[in-house]
């Protein structure tokens, strides 16, 4: 009977451990220390990201930063975040700059890249997964 306990408890430690897994590798929306939003809707999120808006709600330029396409941290922020697919966002960008009505983001090869970039350039934003957040930038919450 003690066995049978401890297997159920076992089997139960087990399968919480992907979901507290899962939640440090989130990836959040951050950005410059000196940006003063500090919420924004997934709609204002998402037409940042696609480069319609390029301003923060408060009127200070947005500098947005991304990851390659390829990147499995981009895919995750785009679909689980954003809630479209990378290849949406890229034909979003493709028509800003073939129109002539704006460019692309800024893109880094890696996430310590984006982190330096996002640091040292006012007005920035971007996305990080937790384990790679310190003290130079700050999370922007999302709804």
């Amino acid at each position: 009977m003690a066995w049978l306990r401890f297997m159920a408890l076992l089997l139960l430690g087990l399968g919480a451990m992907p979901l507290a897994m899962a939640q440090d590798r989130d990836v959040l929306l951050v950005a410059n220390a000196d940006v003063e939003t500090h919420h924004l809707t997934r709609d204002t999120t998402r037409a940042i990201f696609a480069m319609r808006q390029r301003t923060w709600p408060d009127g200070q330029a947005a500098r947005v930063f991304v990851l390659p396409n390829s990147h499995p941290v981009h895919a995750r922020f785009v679909k689980e975040r954003l809630s479209v697919y990378p290849h949406q966002l890229q034909l979003a960008w493709d028509r800003v700059v073939f129109s002539g009505t704006g460019q692309a983001p800024n893109r880094v090869r890696t996430q310590e890249g984006m982190l330096e970039q996002i640091a040292s350039t006012s007005g920035a934003l971007g996305y990080l997964e937790r384990e790679y957040l310190d003290d130079r930038v700050q999370v922007i919450s999302m709804e």
